[in-house]
């Protein structure tokens, strides 16, 4: 080990790369929803893992698995075959949808969203890609592509071509964007990163189907809504649409890297050596992720997310003053709250108070809470977001 006489948090500061503005704590252990720092303070967690800890830290289910399988075989790149990953394979397919049948698995959200793309234009043999305006996919080259943000995009252009943008919510302007040359359409069920925007009522079923008429995809972006975060299992089944890719990470895994691309049947398999990757699908995380699973389908953790996070919206908005914020929107355990000033001196205010909780913007504050998280503990959670909130205004 090297030896140094600065703090953890100086370290981390010396040689990180410095893509991360860090805030100043330290977290060194998590439990269900609470998540302690290195002086031993507890704070109720509404990071969630930037929407990796639907299930908390430590979920034992998942932590069995990992530990099952971490003494068994880690890695097994998909040159062969593996129980595990086939297991999963099956069941994530399954729980997807009855028209989802193949699965491609990989580690991470933007890795599933470039997949997708590059399966896209593979199988329809188009070029073009619409995705909407404050879509956040990724970072990668293609999945930055189709991220609308341009403080994301600017300092790495030129980047991939043929991506057109239009406003969410807007059908009309969709449809109009559509070419003989659109290969998919890329949309999330609610837009997270760029503000916690909800999909209205029959947006996404008009969505797919002018995809329909015109022979082009559909990709749904659910990595962060999927997994029980809205009060559905995979948010667009309350919308009652059937994607032909489905990208999905975040919280697949309980925690552990892991994302994955579903594909409807029709698609039929992929050439070979069409795609690939080294890690995707190990045997580690498919353990992990069919734990996952298996807890969110055999408990009440996704209607529950649905029931508290109607009632965590009524509290806030019942609680606050009408000169603290503009409007309380969500689906479930995904909530976002626009305010009248910027979010930060509001998350810094929070975390004070032993609460912490994410920007979604410059002026969202967005809470990710565990669907574990006990009913009291969200509840202080969002007084204390309340507190905060109408002292900042007054």
């Amino acid at each position: 080990m090297i030896e140094n006489t600065l703090s953890m948090a100086a370290l981390e500061d010396a040689h990180s790369s410095g893509t991360y503005v860090k805030r100043d704590i330290t977290i060194v252990r998590g439990e269900g929803a609470t998540l302690y720092d290195d002086a031993g303070r507890a704070y109720i967690d509404c990071v969630g893992g930037q929407g990796a800890a639907n299930l908390g830290h430590g979920h034992p289910a998942v932590l069995a698995a990992i530990r099952q399988q971490s003494e068994t075989l880690m890695l097994c790149p998909e040159l062969f075959h593996n129980p595990v990953r086939a297991q999963y394979q099956a069941a994530l397919a399954a729980a997807a949808g009855a028209h989802f049948e193949r699965v491609f698995l990989c580690n991470s959200g933007a890795e599933a969203n470039e997949a997708a793309l590059k399966i896209a234009r593979l199988v329809t043999g188009r070029k073009g890609i619409v995705s909407t305006m404050r879509g956040f996919h990724g970072r990668t080259m293609g999945a930055l592509s189709t991220t609308w943000e341009k403080t994301y995009r600017e300092p790495f252009e030129p980047l991939v071509s043929g991506v057109t943008f239009v406003p969410y919510n807007n059908i009309e302007r969709l449809t109009a964007a559509l070419t003989p040359d659109t290969a998919a359409v890329i949309v999330e069920a609610v837009q997270g990163e760029g503000g916690v925007h909800p999909a209205q009522a029959g947006y996404l079923a008009a969505v797919q189907a002018a995809c329909r008429a015109n022979g082009t995809l559909l990709i749904m972006d659910e990595v962060q809504t999927g997994f029980g975060r809205t009060g559905q299992l995979f948010a667009h089944h309350a919308d009652g649409v059937q994607p032909d890719l489905l990208c999905l990470a975040k919280s697949i895994a309980g925690g552990l890297p892991m994302g994955a691309v579903v594909m409807a049947g029709a698609l039929g398999p992929l050439p070979p050596a069409s795609h690939g990757t080294t890690f995707g699908g190990n045997p580690l995380a498919c353990a992990a992720a069919l734990a996952t699973l298996d807890v969110l389908t055999a408990t009440d953790l996704v209607p529950r997310a649905l029931a508290l996070g109607e009632a965590a919206r009524d509290r806030l908005r019942a609680g606050l003053h009408e000169n603290a914020y503009r409007e309380v929107r969500g689906r479930g355990l995904l909530i976002g709250i626009e305010l009248r000033a910027k979010v930060a001196p509001v998350l810094r205010a929070l975390q004070e108070r032993g609460v912490l909780a994410l920007p979604a913007g410059a002026t969202v504050l967005r809470l990710l809470p565990p669907l574990v998280m006990e009913e009291q503990d969200l509840l202080t959670a969002i007084d204390t977001v309340v507190e905060v909130l109408n002292h900042a205004a007054s």
